[in-house]
């Protein structure tokens, strides 16, 4: 997701405050020979707009023109904000924290007429024309002042050496001079008096401090009038977390919402079940006659019963997951740990299931030494479970499910789920990690399926600082990737238990 516009300009604001720096010379020297140009545009185009505004109000025809010029110069004030900013070194806090949005002109007209910044924005860009004239005019006398100052500084360095050499002459320390912002100058004889008297000790870089000192002019207005007052920017800043938390609590609320009626509807097909099944069940112990169903039959009824009874258990494990990582209540034991012991104890537990009731072949494929992962041994046992898990629910009989690893770079272990099912749509997968999505909701509710599997999954790798990833084709199969981070200092040990 990319970062919008008052975003940026806030961690631009932070980032100059924090490396706040000297103003260079040359692009100083650049902004204040732009000012001339960009003063007189300015100035010409809303002194017009506001010109035209004016007199055609009776008509009308003044209020989108004094839009135009309400627009055109937070255009402008925001372009000379990230001039300053670039060629002056100036941390100038944001132009505005509000977020941009669709509105309508009778609301974009009264925003602007309210902002504080409006105003001191025109303030701005019409102070740049008398002001820009001033310091076009300066650089570009900038030439003819050093050769003046040069020729004064040479006459006055030719008229002042004698009296510099009798007291070098006369003391055994060197003499000092010193001019703020540069190093200081050291003369130890003739030869040093010589060497700075062309420049008049220091004199003839006077314009350059001139510069400078216009430059910093252009600064403090520009922190003035094109950025918000530290007091506006506290409210700015305040507003703008109140709007998020609102929108956050909109979010959880619609997600609340969502959740009961996803929750209802995976409820009933279960519920009803059990509840039909046990109906017949007591209707038959109701005759007068012993049992009319046959032993097989009654085995069947409460077999169904028991495996929507397992479903319920498996959903309400499920939401209790969910609920603890939504209200940030999920405890992890972070440690160092062996994933070849997480590995094998989830292929021991998951090889019967997959041999003798799908006849489908489990095999894991680990190299002999693996480095140690940073996680949390029952939750990466958990998450291995549900992918393999789905792994064996959507592989045909007879498919293979491999679970394997690999190290990513230095600093990433991977370990991988692959099967040879029926694979995943290229469309859907980036929707297979939200809650209750199920790319075959018809095969998943008569294999147990909830939807919650995955979602949970993503949940606890991504609280264990890693993340997950997934390929997969249609009809060839899936292959989930858990991306984990090595323990830190620790080397490669015996995988195998």
């Amino acid at each position: 997701m990319q970062a919008s516009s008052t975003d940026r300009q806030q961690v631009e604001y932070e980032s100059l405050s924090n490396n706040r720096g000297r103003t260079k010379i040359w692009p100083a020297a650049a902004y204040l020979l732009f000012s001339f140009p960009s003063g007189i545009l300015y100035f010409v185009i809303l002194v017009v707009l506001l010109a035209l505004s004016v007199g055609l109000f009776i008509v009308w025809l003044g209020i989108p023109i004094f839009i135009v010029m309400l627009y055109l110069s937070w255009q402008f004030a925001i372009f000379e904000r990230n001039l300053a900013i670039r060629w002056l070194n100036c941390d100038i806090a944001p132009f505005t924290l509000s977020r941009q949005h669709k509105e309508s002109w009778l609301q974009y007209l009264r925003a602007r007429l309210t902002n504080k910044m409006t105003w001191k924005a025109l303030a701005f860009l019409l102070l740049k024309f008398p002001l820009g004239i001033l310091s076009f005019v300066f650089v570009l006398q900038v030439p003819i002042l050093i050769l003046v100052l040069a020729l004064i500084t040479f006459i006055l360095g030719v008229i002042c050496t004698p009296t510099l050499y009798l007291i070098l002459a006369a003391r055994n320390a060197p003499l000092v001079i010193r001019w703020p912002g540069q190093r200081p100058i050291y003369l130890y004889g003739m030869k040093d008096l010589i060497r700075y008297m062309f420049t008049g000790f220091g004199l003839t870089l006077l314009p350059r401090y001139i510069l400078l000192g216009m430059a910093w002019v252009w600064k403090q207005l520009g922190r003035t009038l094109l950025g918000m007052s530290n007091q506006d920017l506290r409210v700015a800043q305040a507003e703008e977390q109140v709007r998020r938390e609102q929108a956050k609590a909109e979010r959880a609320e619609l997600s609340r919402q969502q959740l009961i009626v996803n929750v209802s509807h995976e409820l009933r097909t279960p519920v009803a079940s059990i509840r039909a099944h046990l109906e017949v069940l007591l209707k038959a112990c109701e005759q007068d006659d012993s049992l009319v169903l046959h032993p097989q039959e009654l085995s069947n009824y409460l077999g169904i019963a028991h495996r929507e009874a397992v479903r319920l258990g498996a959903l309400v494990e499920d939401l209790l997951s969910l609920s603890r990582t939504e209200a940030d209540t999920l405890r992890l034991n972070m440690a160092s740990i062996v994933p070849g012991e997480v590995i094998e104890e989830v292929y021991q537990a998951l090889l019967p299931l997959a041999r003798k009731e799908r006849m489908i072949t489990l095999v894991r494929s680990l190299p002999e030494r693996l480095p140690l992962v940073q996680a949390d041994y029952q939750r990466l046992t958990q998450v291995l479970m549900n992918l393999v898990r789905n792994a064996i629910t959507y592989t045909p009989d007879g498919g293979i499910i491999s679970i394997s690893t690999r190290q990513e770079r230095s600093d990433y272990l991977v370990i991988s789920v692959a099967d040879t099912g029926i694979g995943i749509p290229a469309d859907q997968l980036t929707q297979i990690f939200e809650r209750f999505y199920r790319t075959d909701a018809s095969r998943s509710r008569s294999s147990g399926g909830f939807g919650l599997g995955l979602s949970i999954v993503k949940d606890l790798v991504d609280a264990m600082g890693g993340h997950i990833t997934v390929e997969s084709q249609e009809g060839e199969g899936s292959s989930f990737h858990i991306h984990l981070r090595l323990a830190q200092g620790i080397t490669n040990y015996n995988s195998r238990p």
